[in-house]
């Protein structure tokens, strides 16, 4: 990770980022949402590690799912082999036994309590086992459009320790693996998450409907995904980079850098 100071009021103003008085803070801003962008092109591409698995269409899947719902929970490690506690871990979705997570190191956005032991596993299966199989919870009516099945499924996946990052990240996932037809339509911002409190921050409201609004202004001026403002804004808030899976030394391409940066007036 890379921890950096915030900056100071240097009379930096933008109407995109209306709670941004720091150009140094809105560089922070622009180099996350580029890495965060970056990381959605990897997934498609490129996936790295254990997201090549979930890719993989002879897995079955009810194995890809569980495998992604594994990652999204657990969180990839911040060193040079980020996928390796959920390796070691893992279980199968068809032996129907939950990972031993008594000394498992989790990643930054990991939702694992140790305290809580295995009890989110159980309570997913149990959601899964309640529609039938993942595939068809996570599907629900095949009319829905993904922005619909997205918001449904995020809503439903509202189980006991399953936090906002984990619930939206996982969703991100599986629709940038195309392993289901989903796509985030809102950031479903709320609580005291960091992508929450980062918007708060940056986008200079607290009212969730005009945050959202702002959000998708906020995006599609950059030239981003709304969903890469997930992991961008978390960050950001954190001040410090998460790479969710990838290298510690990857970087965003500098066009997508350019063109933040343009739309933030830098």
């Amino acid at each position: 990770m890379r921890r950096v100071a915030r900056g100071a009021d240097d009379g930096y103003r933008n109407p995109l980022a209306i709670g941004l008085k720091s150009s140094v803070d809105a560089e922070r801003l622009a180099e996350e949402l580029a890495f965060a962008e970056h990381r959605l092109r990897r997934l498609e591409h490129d996936p790295p590690g254990l997201y090549r698995e979930v890719v993989d269409d002879a897995a079955g899947l009810e194995e890809r799912s569980w495998l992604a719902f594994l990652i999204a929970y657990l969180c990839p490690l911040e060193d040079e082999e980020p996928f390796s506690e959920i390796e070691r871990v893992r279980t199968s979705w068809a032996s129907g036994q939950l990972p031993a997570l008594d000394d498992v190191r989790c990643g930054p956005r990991t939702a694992h309590d140790p305290a809580r032991g295995t009890r989110t596993l159980e309570a997913y299966r149990a959601w899964a086992s309640r529609a039938g199989s993942q595939a068809a919870a996570f599907t629900g009516d095949a009319a829905w459009p993904p922005v619909r099945r997205f918001a449904r499924a995020f809503e439903r996946l509202a189980l006991p320790g399953l936090h906002r990052d984990a619930r939206f990240d996982l969703l991100v996932t599986l629709g940038r693996l195309r392993v289901y037809d989903v796509a985030a339509g809102t950031l479903a911002l709320g609580g005291a998450n960091d992508v929450t409190v980062g918007a708060k921050r940056a986008l200079g409201i607290g009212d969730p409907l005009l945050l959202e609004r702002r959000a998708a202004d906020l995006a599609g001026a950059c030239g981003v995904a709304l969903e890469a403002l997930d992991l961008g804004l978390h960050n950001w808030q954190r001040a410090e980079r998460a790479t969710v899976g990838l290298a510690a030394e990857a970087e965003p391409e500098l066009e997508a850098l350019d063109a933040i940066r343009a739309a933030l007036q830098l």
